[in-house]
């Protein structure tokens, strides 16, 4: 791979296919450096609030502030984890972390997704951040189609305010790929997992496969 980003993730919303790919990337080089999701790297915190009643602590007693301080505090400590001269394969980047807080933000307090978007900006600033190769996986480009298939492979309802914070998230993500917040917007509808990842390696910079190649 020439001229190799520090990073490199993948981002999407739940049911997308993200670990899948992040797992097939892992293995076609060498260079990549696995590195998961932020609660892997600052696990205090999270274990603390996941001791309680998680979803509450979520949508209802964590500010936004705290939320997206807490996102970007493990975001940070995963970057710290990065090796020299390796490619670190993030499990949701940093524009997905401030999609997530956006989502929250607006199903909590009732704004926009406008507003919710400028109120998490506002606390994230200009964070320094490393060369990051960001790819949106996004299983339709309709906000409603989108969530409508990922529910649907979720096996089992989800309940409570979840509904309406995926819902919310699945319009942040295309308000973000709107506004160039990633580097490449992969659309996954009526794709095969072997033509979206194929779509993945280009965007990342290794080969795709040829015909009867391994995937």
């Amino acid at each position: 791979m020439a001229q190799a980003p520090d990073f490199v993730s993948l981002n999407g919303p739940d049911n997308v296919g993200k670990t899948t790919h992040l797992v097939r990337l892992a293995g076609r080089w060498d260079g990549f450096q696995p590195l998961g999701a932020v609660h892997e790297h600052d696990p205090e915190p999270w274990a603390r609030v996941a001791a309680g009643d998680y979803a509450r602590w979520w949508f209802e007693i964590s500010t936004t502030v705290e939320l997206t301080e807490m996102l970007l505090a493990g975001h940070a400590k995963r970057a710290s984890a990065h090796e020299a001269g390796r490619t670190g394969l993030l499990d949701r980047g940093l524009p997905m972390l401030l999609a997530v807080a956006t989502a929250t933000c607006a199903v909590k307090d009732g704004l926009t997704v406008g507003e919710a978007f400028n109120t998490v900006a506002g606390i994230a600033g200009s964070r320094a951040t490393a060369p990051e190769t960001s790819i949106l996986l996004l299983p339709s480009l309709d906000a409603e189609r989108s969530y409508a298939i990922t529910s649907a492979r979720e096996g089992r309802p989800w309940t409570g305010i979840y509904p309406a914070y995926q819902k919310t998230l699945h319009a942040v993500l295309l308000h973000q790929a709107d506004h160039g917040a990633y580097t490449a917007v992969v659309d996954c509808e009526d794709r095969s997992l072997d033509d979206i990842h194929a779509d993945v390696l280009g965007h990342v910079g290794l080969p795709r496969p040829t015909d009867g190649s391994p995937r």
